[in-house]
C-alpha cells in the first residue's frame, strides 16, 4: 500500500508552529532583586567613642551577604541624630572588592501625618461601627486634603471630622519605619563578609560625677567617681565597646571641617586596651576605655564607677575675699556681714592615693552627723585636672564664722597717689579655733605702709593674710596702703 505524503498545507502549518515557537519570546524572567537590607540582627560588634561636647563615633560592625555587581546596600538601625557628612563603609574582608558609587540618609519617618500626607489624591478606606447593628461598616474614600486634618471625598459628597479608623493599602515606598543609610555599591565577593559603617552622631554626652565623703575631722576623706553616659542619639548600642574622650575638642558649624581630625582621635581611642576604665593621654586630650561590653540604650542615663580612692588627704581652709573697687574711692563701711567661703583642696598625685587625670564634672560632699548618718555639705564644679595638680571645691559659706570690712581712711596725696586704711572684722563662734585667709586684691602699684598682720603679696595685686581667730572671739586685721595708679 502506498504512504500518502503530507499535504503541503499541513506542511506549512507545521512549519509555522515550529517558526512560531521559535521565535516566540523567551519567558520573562523576574527581574533580580538589587537590594540589600541589614538590621541589627546582622550586628556582629559595635564600638562608641564619646565626646564630652555632645557628640560619639559609632562603629558597627556586621556581616553580610551582599549580591554581587552593583546594587543598593540599606543599613537599618542607625542613629536618629547622625551626621550624615561623616559616614564611611568598608568592607573588613576585602576593602578594595567593596566600592560606594552613591550615599544616601533616609529620614522621611513614618508617621499618621507623613502616611496621609503621602496618601492625598489617592483612595483608602475609612472602618465605622454601625451603631445599630454593632457591625463594622466600610466605605471607599478618596483623601483630598491633610492641612489641619483630612477631608474626603465620599461618593459625590466632601466631608471631614469622619470618626472612622482610616485604612490604608500600604506604605509607599518613600517613607521607612526608621532611620536609615543606603549606598550603591559595586561588590566583588560572592560569600558573606564583614563590613563596617562608621559615623559621628549628636545626641550623645558623658561626664564625670563625683563623691567625697568628709571624715569627722575634715583632714581626709574618701572619694568615688562615677562616669553618667547621656544618650539621646536616637539608637541603641548593645554590648558596646565603650571608649570616652576628655577634653575641650573644638566643633565647628560645618561638621565636614573637623570630620577628618575627630575620626582620626577615635581610631587612635580603638586601640585595644586593659581593668573597670583604663585612662591614656592621646594628643591634647584623655581617652578612658571601660574594659568590658556595656549595653547603652536609647534615652537611658547610664552610670558606670570610673575612680575610688581612700583616706585622700583634704585641706579645709575659710576664706574671706575682697574687691578691687573698694580701693578706688572713699566708702566708709564697704560691707557688712560679708560671708566666709568654705573650701576644701585635694592634691591629685600618687602619694595621695590618687594621681590619675580627673575629667571635669561635678564634686558632691558629704560628711556624718552625730549620728552616723551622710549628710549633704556642698557641692561644686570642678574642671578637667592632670596628676599633680590641686583639686579646689567650694562647699559653701560659714554660719558662725563672720567678717565686716570697714575703710578707716582714704587720702589722695597727688594726682595718680591714693593711700587707704582698712578695718577687717572676722568674729568666730565656733566651738573651737579657727584660721581665715583674708584675701585683698589691691590695685595697682602699691606698697604695704603696715599692717596689724604678717602678708605675703602672692600676686601683683594681691595680698593675703592668715588671721588666727579663737573661739567665741573677735579677731581685727589693721592695714594701710599706699597705690600708684
Amino acid at each position: 500500500m502506498k504512504r500518502k505524503g503530507l499535504s503541503p498545507i499541513v506542511i506549512i502549518m507545521v512549519l509555522a508552529l515550529i517558526i512560531g515557537v521559535a521565535s516566540a519570546p523567551a519567558a520573562e524572567e523576574k527581574p533580580r532583586e538589587t537590594t540589600v537590607s541589614t538590621g541589627v540582627g546582622d550586628q556582629k560588634g559595635v564600638a562608641v567613642t564619646i565626646y564630652n561636647v555632645n557628640l560619639g563615633l559609632v562603629k558597627d560592625m556586621r556581616n553580610i551577604k551582599l549580591l554581587r555587581g552593583r546594587g543598593d546596600l540599606r543599613f537599618m538601625d542607625v542613629a536618629s541624630q547622625i551626621i550624615p557628612a561623616s559616614v564611611y563603609i568598608r568592607s573588613l574582608a576585602e576593602a578594595e572588592g567593596l566600592r560606594v558609587l552613591e550615599q544616601n540618609y533616609e529620614y522621611d519617618l513614618l508617621s499618621p501625618q507623613k502616611l496621609l500626607d503621602k496618601y492625598v489624591g489617592k483612595e483608602v478606606k475609612l472602618y465605622q461601627k454601625n451603631p445599630y447593628t454593632e457591625r463594622e461598616e466600610v466605605v471607599t474614600a478618596t483623601l483630598l486634603s491633610n492641612n489641619g486634618g483630612p477631608v474626603f471625598r465620599i461618593g459625590d459628597g466632601i466631608t471631614f471630622g469622619h470618626p472612622g479608623r482610616i485604612v490604608f493599602p500600604g506604605v509607599p515606598e518613600d517613607l521607612i519605619s526608621k532611620p536609615t543609610l543606603v549606598w550603591l555599591i559595586e561588590n566583588d565577593l560572592a560569600e558573606r563578609q564583614e563590613v563596617e559603617a562608621s559615623y559621628l552622631t549628636n545626641g550623645i554626652n558623658w561626664r564625670a560625677d563625683y563623691v567625697a565623703t568628709l571624715n569627722e575631722k575634715d583632714d581626709s576623706a574618701d572619694l568615688a567617681g562615677w562616669v553618667t553616659i547621656d544618650n539621646k542619639s536616637g539608637a541603641a548600642y548593645r554590648n558596646a565597646k565603650i571608649k570616652l574622650v576628655a577634653g575641650e575638642v573644638n566643633r565647628v558649624k560645618d561638621e565636614r571641617q573637623y570630620l577628618g581630625k575627630m575620626t582620626a582621635l577615635a581610631e587612635a581611642a580603638a586601640r585595644p586596651a586593659a581593668p573597670q576604665f583604663r585612662e591614656e593621654s592621646f594628643f591634647e586630650y584623655h581617652i578612658y576605655t571601660l574594659q568590658r561590653p556595656s549595653t547603652i540604650k536609647d534615652n537611658q542615663t547610664k552610670q558606670i564607677s570610673l575612680v575610688t580612692a581612700d583616706n585622700i588627704p583634704v585641706k579645709k581652709e575659710l576664706l574671706f575675699h575682697g574687691a578691687q573697687y573698694y580701693y578706688r574711692s572713699q566708702y566708709g563701711e564697704v560691707m557688712t556681714n560679708q560671708q566666709v567661703g568654705v573650701y576644701v583642696e585635694i592634691l591629685n598625685r600618687k602619694e595621695d592615693n590618687l594621681g590619675i587625670p580627673l575629667p571635669k564634672g561635678t564634686v558632691r560632699v558629704y560628711k556624718r552627723d552625730s549620728e552616723g548618718s551622710l549628710q549633704f555639705v556642698g557641692e561644686d564644679s570642678i574642671d578637667h585636672t592632670p596628676k599633680d595638680e590641686k583639686v579646689r571645691i567650694k562647699l559653701g559659706d560659714a554660719f558662725d564664722v563672720v567678717g565686716t570690712r570697714k575703710q578707716t581712711d582714704w587720702e589722695k596725696i597727688a594726682y595718680d597717689t591714693y593711700e587707704a586704711a582698712f578695718e577687717v572684722s572676722l568674729r568666730n563662734h565656733k566651738k573651737e579655733d579657727v584660721a581665715v585667709r583674708v584675701v585683698e586684691p589691691v590695685p595697682g602699684d602699691w606698697t604695704m605702709l603696715s599692717s596689724s598682720h604678717p602678708y605675703k603679696k602672692t600676686e601683683a595685686h594681691t595680698a593675703e593674710f592668715i588671721i588666727p581667730v579663737a573661739k567665741d572671739k573677735e579677731t581685727i586685721l589693721r592695714y594701710r596702703v599706699r597705690m600708684r595708679f
